[in-house]
């Protein structure tokens, strides 16, 4: 497709481009009602408070910006008041004649927007638009996104953050190559209910391709604006596009993956594209990843289809990481030099007046941002479309939602029972069966909730079992805490380790690299890795610790060996060590709800190199992360900080969700669970149970506003 700049030349901008000019937008709110830019005559942004109307009414917010070949805009739906994403798609009347106006609105409302054939709702990260509107009265049209879609471009990313590394440029391809494949392949039908074999995208680019964070430096890729619609916007004066075909999109992803992995898409020296045949252009860090990536474009043999493709990439060998051919200077290379007295100087008075900006900070730091919060239903009795009747849902068996199902919030009844018939006017009553999964790398509560109707929705922190015919909601944060003895004698621990571990070394050991802890700087005492044996948190420490990698499996399962036991259990004979005076060499994980409660094991911070190492509890009366100085048997001086995991920070942290069908016929039962887990009520309840709260909660250290709720 011919670049944007060469767009709409009947319009004289200042800046060559109308769409990305922003004296349409200036001209939208300095002139009440204007409809064109004073400056050039293009049409001006939507006005603050304009409405659309298609199968809803759509009011704007805000203008966001442009992307692809339309301008972006937040809004809300006035029937529920739900959020919405607006693209709007321009027809100037200087650069289309009313005939190709007119044909080209009729076409996009028949053809913006895909789904399923058969009627499924599946997610396949491909944007799903619920409303394609053609304005008659006007030169535009638009298409409304429910506002939950990422909305940051690959365009955006590679200027804020740079290269990627070659390791999620791969996850890139991925995730792009699924939802591909899937296009590809599906029946799928437009909103003119006309059914196409397969699609192709046919406008692959770094616009079109949206990143979403997740936790723990994970993200989301999803793919927007296909050329079936986007291409209905190109004026006619441009050469307009051959109709898309599969293997373009291969080529165009090949682009897309080349310069996410180079940071930049054009020379430093004549802003002309970058050309992937110059090998020079290249990064050397993972060459099977260069050839993948070569045949994608086609400069070696070409994939046959994007399933032969996504087949092949994790066949790859994983890029080499080690930094064997980095030179490095030996001691006696290294220069040596002294430090003028006046340098010495400058840095003390540089140390004294950050110390002073440093206190200042500490003193005048902005409180904890309550405005979710604010937002939530109050108590249970506030969620409304809660459908009567009984019950079943499901969880693992001896896993998190087990465990705090069990346990009593400040001396209430147990959490079960209050979360039995929550509202008790509604008569809906939720009944908890658990079952046990023996396959590895598999969920039984999930199998259960899709192939069986007795059961209605599964608790689960295992969201790589969430298949595409499921919904999932997050309800709290849950994480794994690693743990060793703290002793009072000589060679304590939590000390000699300075209350930290690195991820590296936590593989290392319970891998058995690593089988001493003077190697680690702590005394010389063998390493006792135990493991629990909930199933959830052996399969997450296997998916974050040991990257699924199956001889580090293997490798775990070798080095444990037999010490795998319950939690409480392996807690128990640390808290027998410890009172016989003897310093165990014990080192252990489990979940947050099964190990905060204790003093006698006290919890590593996680590090990785680069970063500071995360602790993910924290002293109440400081607000800052617990030491191995601090006292941890009072229970109620702790707390896990709700930043560190919704930042992603603590990297053994992961959300907690209720998962359900997508299927209309089903009960939705599911979804109005979630929402009374996460009302302010339930919020407090599950912080209680020690899961971690999906927002800061105000007076957090004392809960004061839990105390006040039912």
């Amino acid at each position: 497709m011919s670049s944007i700049d060469s767009f709409y030349k009947e319009y004289t901008c200042s800046y060559n481009n109308p769409l990305i000019c922003d004296r349409p937008k200036q001209t939208a709110q300095e002139v009440k009602g204007a409809k064109f830019c004073l400056e050039c005559g293009f049409p001006a942004t939507l006005a603050h408070l304009a409405e659309i109307k298609g199968r809803g009414i759509y009011q704007v917010t805000s203008f966001l910006g442009v992307r692809g070949l339309g301008r972006l805009y937040s809004g809300m739906q006035l029937q529920d008041k739900q959020p919405v994403v607006i693209k709007e798609y321009l027809l100037p009347n200087r650069s289309f004649n009313d005939n190709e106006t007119s044909q080209r609105k009729e076409t996009f409302k028949r053809v913006a927007g895909v789904n399923l054939a058969d009627g499924r709702n599946q997610n396949f990260r491909l944007v799903n638009y619920q409303d394609a509107i053609a304005d008659e009265k006007a030169e535009r049209c638009y298409l409304i996104t429910n506002d939950v879609e990422p909305s940051q471009t690959l365009g955006k990313y590679l200027i804020e953050n740079g290269a990627m590394a070659a390791s999620a440029v791969r996850e890139v391809l991925n995730q792009a190559l699924q939802t591909l494949e899937f296009l590809h392949t599906q029946k799928l039908q437009l909103p003119s209910n006309q059914v196409k074999k397969g699609l192709a995208h046919g406008n692959i680019n770094l616009d079109s391709i949206l990143i979403k964070p997740g936790l723990n430096r994970n993200f989301y890729i999803y793919l927007c604006d296909l050329a079936l619609w986007e291409n209905l916007f190109i004026p006619p004066s441009i050469p307009q596009p051959a109709p898309a075909k599969p293997e373009d999109d291969l080529k165009s992803l090949g682009l897309v993956a080349f310069y996410l992995w180079v940071g930049r898409t054009t020379n430093y020296s004549d802003t002309q594209p970058l050309d992937p045949r110059d090998a020079q252009q290249w990064p050397n860090t993972d060459d099977n990843l260069k050839q993948f990536i070569y045949r994608l474009i086609g400069l070696e043999t070409p994939f046959e289809s994007a399933q032969a493709a996504r087949k092949a990439l994790p066949q790859l060998l994983k890029e080499d990481e080690s930094n064997s051919l980095k030179p490095s200077l030996t001691p006696k290379q290294k220069k040596r030099f002294q430090i003028p007295l006046f340098l010495l100087v400058v840095l003390a008075f540089l140390v004294l007046g950050g110390g002073i900006w440093l206190l200042f900070w500490i003193l005048n730091k902005p409180q904890e941002d309550y405005t979710h919060w604010n937002k939530l239903s109050i108590n249970f009795s506030d969620v409304t479309g809660v459908t009567r009747g009984n019950f079943i849902y499901t969880g693992e068996k001896n896993g998190t939602w087990n465990v705090v199902l069990a346990q009593r919030p400040e001396n209430q009844n147990p959490l079960n029972d209050l979360l039995r018939n929550p509202i008790p006017n509604v008569k809906a009553t939720f009944n908890y069966q658990a079952v046990a999964t023996e396959a590895p790398n598999s969920s039984k509560p999930l199998e259960k909730v899709l192939t069986d109707n007795n059961y209605s929705f599964a608790m689960t922190s295992l969201e790589d079992n969430v298949t595409d015919d499921l919904n999932q909601k997050a309800v709290a944060y849950d994480g794994l805490l690693v743990f060793v003895g703290a002793t009072n004698k000589e060679g304590n621990l939590p000390t000699a380790l300075a209350g930290q571990i690195s991820l590296e070394n936590l593989r290392k050991i319970y891998t058995g690299k690593i089988t001493n802890w003077q190697v680690l700087g702590g005394p010389d005492l063998s390493i006792i890795p135990y493991a629990p044996i909930e199933p959830e948190a052996i399969a997450l420490f296997q998916k974050i610790v040991l990257n699924n990698e199956e001889q580090n499996i293997a490798d775990f399962k070798k080095t444990v060996g037999v010490n795998n036991k319950e939690t409480k259990h392996t807690l128990q004979q640390i808290s027998s060590e410890v009172e016989e005076n003897r310093n165990p060499g014990i080192i252990s994980f489990g979940i947050l709800s099964e190990t905060q409660l204790q003093c006698n094991a006290y919890p590593l911070a996680i590090k990785v190199d680069g970063q500071q190492p995360s602790q993910p509890l924290f002293l109440k009366r400081d607000r800052r992360p617990v030491t191995p100085a601090d006292n941890l048997c009072n229970k109620s001086t702790t707390y896990f900080d709700v930043n560190t995991f919704k930042t992603g920070r603590y990297l053994l942290g992961y959300p907690l969700f209720v998962v359900y069908p997508k299927d209309n016929n089903r009960s939705s039962v599911g979804y109005s669970f979630a929402h009374i887990l996460t009302t302010r009520q339930g919020q407090c309840l599950l912080s209680k149970v020690g899961l971690v709260p999906l927002q800061y909660m105000p007076d957090m250290p004392e809960n004061y506003v839990c105390k006040s709720l039912p």
